[in-house]
């Protein structure tokens, strides 16, 4: 009853999200209350809401002064050699932007954290976009498939969960993965080299005239608020705006605080150095209090949906009965099926539902059909919420990428997810070639 329960409410939004019903933000709040209510929850739901609220504030906290400081960087220019650097390599081509959006997302995503890659890729290559007519769609889906494969990472979320949840380290379960997550990286580049093409064509079909390259390129975009005589000149004041987003960088990636109290002091000491006058602040914070709104409003509500899931054990139900259906004499297929489902299942599970809820589960049964463990952890990793979590409304991170870039999350998961889905499945092929998982 309560695993028939949560596959209707997954799927129930889902279809309400997919074919715009409904906002995600209505569909992350109804849905689940909605269905506690049927099944008999109206005494804890109170309860059930609170703690999900709960467990989120601290990303929504994080997220709220990362918005804030990146926001304040760009405006200030810090950014502008990237974005002219970018512009430069590119030299007004559509499709050499696509592929440098992936490229900068591989090279920014390698401290593992979804929400920082974001807020930086998007910060830095929204206006380019603006500049040259290109849909926000395609820097959204490119920086989607670069973090998500980069998440594989053993500092990453999903690999660390896998690895705690059976007990393994990085050799058992990331290094035999390598090769896997490097064609998975090469795929990435392929993707974006084609979405770039498929834009350039557009735009030249459309009768969009590009740019002259050399004629660089604002700092923000069309519609977006800006005063020009408070950006930063390159002097001593841009060069302490690098060093201290650089000391922010690494001391996110060592993890030297929690992230929300290192990127609340950071936009602090910004605020000082870039605004100091009280006037400077309230305009700063009423330019950009918008954007925070809407995507802390949005990880409340994944609070409210994954709180009600947790509460009334309807993840815990629905991984059971998944694991219930596997046929006897097919463990051997396990590792396979493992990895062909752990991307679409990025949209149904958490990752801690699914790394220390479903993956285990899984993997003892594959042991006692005479499998290896280790597999099923390697084939999980190809997808659950690494390709996966940039498309998941069960991750906050996702709202923060639609949400600077101003995009809606069911047009984002339509356009990329095909796109995402074939990186899996790239290294599910080349992760059977090279014996990281078998048949």
């Amino acid at each position: 009853m309560v695993a028939t329960l949560g596959f209707v409410t997954v799927g129930l939004f889902l279809a309400l999200t997919l074919t715009r019903r409904v906002s995600v933000l209505l569909a992350l709040v109804l849905v689940p209350i909605g269905t506690a209510l049927a099944g008999g929850f109206a005494g804890d739901l109170g309860d059930m809401i609170a703690k999900g609220v709960v467990k989120v504030a601290p990303v929504a906290i994080m997220i709220t002064f990362a918005v804030l400081y990146f926001s304040l960087m760009l405006e200030t220019g810090l950014f502008d050699p990237v974005i002219r650097g970018v512009l430069r390599f590119a030299k007004g081509d559509p499709m050499k932007i696509t592929v440098g959006t992936a490229v900068l997302t591989l090279v920014v995503a390698l401290d593992g954290d979804g929400a920082s890659t974001f807020l930086i890729t998007v910060s830095a290559l929204l206006p380019i976009y603006q500049r040259l007519g290109m849909r926000p769609l395609v820097l959204t889906g490119v920086v989607c498939m670069g973090a998500g494969v980069m998440n594989m990472v053993p500092w990453g979320g999903p690999t660390a969960r896998a690895m705690a949840a059976l007990k393994m380290d990085s050799s058992d379960i990331f290094h035999p993965v390598l090769p896997a997550m490097i064609a998975g990286i090469a795929w990435v580049l392929l993707a974006a080299y084609v979405i770039g093409r498929r834009e350039r064509a557009r735009l030249v079909a459309e009768g969009v005239e590009l740019p002259d390259p050399e004629a660089g390129v604002p700092a923000s975009g069309p519609g977006t608020p800006r005063a020009d005589e408070l950006r930063a000149p390159r002097d001593l004041r841009f060069w302490i705006n690098l060093a201290l987003t650089v000391v922010l960088i690494v001391a996110l990636v060592i993890e030297l605080m929690p992230l929300e109290v290192l990127f609340a002091v950071a936009f602090a000491v910004a605020l000082v150095i870039n605004r100091p006058s009280w006037t400077q602040q309230q305009e700063l914070l009423e330019r950009h209090g918008a954007n925070v709104v809407l995507v802390t409003t949005m990880i409340f509500a994944a609070g409210v949906f994954t709180g009600i899931l947790s509460g009334t054990k309807m993840v815990t139900e629905m991984a059971e009965a998944i694991v219930s259906i596997v046929p006897d004499g097919t463990g051997g297929v396990l590792p396979v099926a493992t990895a062909v489902t752990s991307m679409p299942l990025s949209l149904v599970f958490t990752p801690d539902a699914y790394y220390y809820g479903v993956m285990p589960v899984v993997a003892e049964t594959s042991a006692g059909l005479g499998g290896d463990p280790a597999e099923i952890a390697r084939a999980a990793v190809l997808g659950q919420m690494t390709t996966g979590f940039p498309l998941s409304p069960l991750t906050a991170s996702t709202f923060i990428l639609v949400g600077m870039a101003k995009v809606d999350l069911g047009a984002h998961q339509r356009f990329i997810f095909g796109w995402a889905f074939g990186t899996t499945l790239v290294m599910t092929v080349v992760a059977l070639l090279t014996g990281a998982i078998s048949i």
